[in-house]
């Protein structure tokens, strides 16, 4: 009997770390461009479902990244298979959240993955989402203001 839990124990550990190790090659890159200055930073967060997207603090993973030459790239390492998009936007005051008006209308530039239409209104995650196989990828996002 403690063999067999052994034998479970080291199956499980194994079974992580393929998980783990399989990960590790696994990058989004999201090139940005259309920024109007250096100032600030870019903040990009990753989402993986509808449910999350564009809401504060709820994205999987984010990243603040430094603007040179009026562009920037954020990275996401070891991201597992999965359906997900990018919601991006210029930080000049290092805020954390996108900042908008009373009428919700952002206040400073913004992009998503796949570039969709935010004319009548921000896209839903659907529109921005885009199937990851793995590997190393680019999902290059144009910033509006």
């Amino acid at each position: 009997m403690r063999f067999m839990r052994l034998g479970l124990l080291t199956a499980m550990a194994m079974t992580a770390a393929a998980t783990a190790s399989a990960q590790q090659g696994n990058t989004i890159s999201a090139p940005i461009q259309g920024l109007r200055n250096n100032v600030g930073e870019v903040r990009c967060g990753l989402f993986n479902s509808d449910a999350t997207f564009r809401k504060p603090g709820q994205q999987m993973m984010g990243v603040a990244v430094p603007i040179v030459n009026q562009q920037a790239t954020c990275v996401f390492n070891n991201v597992p298979p999965g359906t997900y998009a990018i919601a991006a936007f210029h930080a000049e005051k290092n805020e954390t959240q996108l900042q908008t008006n009373f009428l919700g209308i952002p206040k400073e530039g913004y992009g998503f993955s796949r570039n969709p239409s935010t004319t009548f209104g921000p896209p839903g995650f659907s529109d921005a989402a885009y199937a990851y196989p793995g590997g190393a990828t680019s999902w290059p996002i144009t910033i509006t203001y």
